[in-house]
This record gives C-alpha cells, structure tokens and sequence, in this order.
C-alpha cells in the first residue's frame, strides 16, 4: 500500500487553470472518493496521480517519495475507467492476464493470479468467454479484476459504474465494498458524481469544486457538520433544505440549513412555518412530504412509514433546531 501526498497540486491547459493548487493526504489502505460536480476537477485529479496527464506545478509524493517524473508504469498503480477497455478477441482469462504477459510473467503465474482473482469476483466461471458474452456488469468486473492481477499499491477507479443500470450500480458497488475490505494492504482512490456512491464507499471523502478542494472528511462528518452551504447541498439526498432572508434572521445567520428528517409536523399554533403541501413523494419506507412556506423552493419533511397527505393540506413545520445548520454571507459554516 502507499500513501499519497498532493502538495500544492496544479494543472492548467494553456491558459485554463483547471486543478488550482490542491492539498490532501491520503493514507495508506484508505478508501478516499473524489466527489464532485461535472467540471469540477475530479477525473484530472485522478489522472495526474496515475501519470496520465502531466502536473503543471506542485508535488506528488508516493510514500514520502516525489514521483512527478515517474512513468505510470513505474507508480505501482491499476486504473478501472469506466468504459471497460476490454480486448474483443481475447476471452476473459486472455483479458485479464495481459498486462502481466507484457511484464513477462509466466503462463503459470498468470494463470495462478487471474484465477485467484476472478474468483474474488465471482467469475471464475467466465474465463472461457469473450466480452461481447458477458453482461455490462460482468464486463467491469473482468475490467476490476485485471487491475487485481498486477499486484498494485494503489487503485484508482474512474466512475467505473457509470455504464451500468440502477440494479447492476448497487451490486458492482458491493462487490467494490467487499473488495476493499478483502484487499486492506492496497491504498484506492475512487472518483464519482454520484453521492451515495461517495456515503456508501468511502473511508474519507474529499468534496472537490471549481479545482479546490472544498472539504475532506468521513461520510458522516460530511454529512453532520458541512463546512459550506455547498457541501451541505451536495452530500444528501434529498438535499438539505436552505432559507434565506427574514426566514434566516431568527437565526443570526445568512443562510439557515436543515434536513429533511429533522422537520417535525406539528400543530400550526405551535409551527415555526405554515404552508401547504403541493407535492408528495411515497418511496415505501419513507415519505417525503414537499411543502410551500412561500420561499423559493419548497421544504422537503421526511416520514418514516407509508402515508398519505392530500395535495394542498395546510400543515405546520417545526425545526429541530440541535440539528439546524447555520452559514454566514460567504456561504462558510457558523460554528459556536
């Protein structure tokens, strides 16, 4: 496993900043997921560890040790993008082995450590067959499977389930999640747009915006304690509900936050707002209620449970205010 240093990080294409000067530690054997919107710098990030794109200032450290200059190959790394890459004509044991074929591994090696591996994926069944055979799912797992083989210190997975349907992203995601745990010696690095990917994967967060790095931390303290207004948008779903203006003055701040299980329905003799509902939402263990206080977006009020609100029932809000989030007017967190 490695650790990873990003110092002052930076990379520009002619005049387009893109990474704008980023610092992080990654330690050894963690899970770190980039999380971010489109544009934000993520996949560059990614690359500029694997020696993909060329870092135009700043220093990247691999165990203490400054590998600017070292070749991809030389980094003792395995990247899974996700588009699976695989070769067409090559069954899945040829697939899998052939990056330690160029190495000039042995065809008993090879063979040894594509089985152990695709037995670690569950498809030791599948080594006979060609890609155009398999299922998406099975496709990225020959792809994940194939940066197994080659002994890495650190993974870096590229939205490497992007390409697949809601049933497939959930049980590729487990399989990332036990790999992980089967594999705690090897550092990864985990680049997607998707949140819950990001809350369910990782050991550390570090949510990216504009080429910065704009928080790092674990699911939760993400989730608990946001530094911006952005993060606290971001990390959620559905996003916490923000208001602003002489709804915010009660509190002291600019922008008052709250999440949508931390809103009770009360009597509207005892409400903090009043509205109406206008949508409503039944996702079977939960129900999320959609409510027009008169602000700009509706409140979204989590239930637990099966329930049912008719389309404009007058209904009263109440905040609990423990869990309340306040930001001031740079959109930075209030802490005291």
């Amino acid at each position: 496993m490695a650790e990873i240093e990003l110092k002052n990080l930076r990379k520009s294409f002619g005049g387009l900043e893109v990474i704008k000067g980023v610092d992080l530690e990654v330690r050894k054997g963690e899970f770190m997921v980039f999380v971010g919107p489109s544009g934000c710098g993520k996949s560059t990030l990614l690359r500029l560890i694997s020696g993909l794109e060329e870092i135009s200032d700043g220093d990247l450290m691999f165990d203490g040790v400054r590998v600017n200059d070292t070749i991809p190959s030389k980094r003792g790394i395995a990247m899974v993008f996700q588009s699976y890459a695989l070769y067409p004509h090559m069954n899945v044991m040829e697939n899998m082995a052939f990056g330690l074929k160029l190495a000039g591994s042995t065809k008993e090696e090879r063979e040894a450590r594509v089985v152990d591996a695709a037995k670690m994926l569950q498809i030791d069944h599948l080594l006979e067959r060609k890609p155009k055979e398999l299922s998406g799912g099975q496709r990225q797992r020959v792809a994940i499977g194939r940066a197994i083989v080659r002994d890495p210190r650190v993974f870096l997975f590229d939205e490497p389930l992007s390409n697949l349907d809601a049933a497939l992203r959930v049980q590729t995601r487990l399989e990332i999640a036990k790999l992980h745990h089967d594999m705690n010696d090897v550092t990864m690095i985990y680049v997607t747009h998707d949140q819950v990917e990001a809350m369910t994967l990782a050991d550390r967060i570090c949510v990216l915006r504009d080429g910065l790095v704009e928080q790092v931390g674990t699911p939760a303290e993400l989730y608990d304690a946001p530094n911006s207004v952005f993060v606290a948008g971001f990390i959620g779903a559905p996003k916490m509900n923000f208001l602003t203006g002489e709804h915010a003055k009660p509190y002291d701040c600019a922008t008052y936050g709250i999440r949508a299980e931390h809103i009770d329905i009360c009597a509207q003799d005892e409400a903090t707002w009043t509205g109406s509902v206008v949508h409503a939402e039944n996702l079977g263990a939960d129900h999320y209620l959609f409510v027009d206080i008169g602000v700009s977006e509706p409140l979204v009020v989590r239930q637990p449970g099966k329930q049912f609100t008719a389309l404009g029932t007058e209904i009263g809000l109440k905040p609990q205010s423990e869990h309340a989030h306040r930001f001031d007017g740079a959109d930075r967190a209030i802490r005291n």
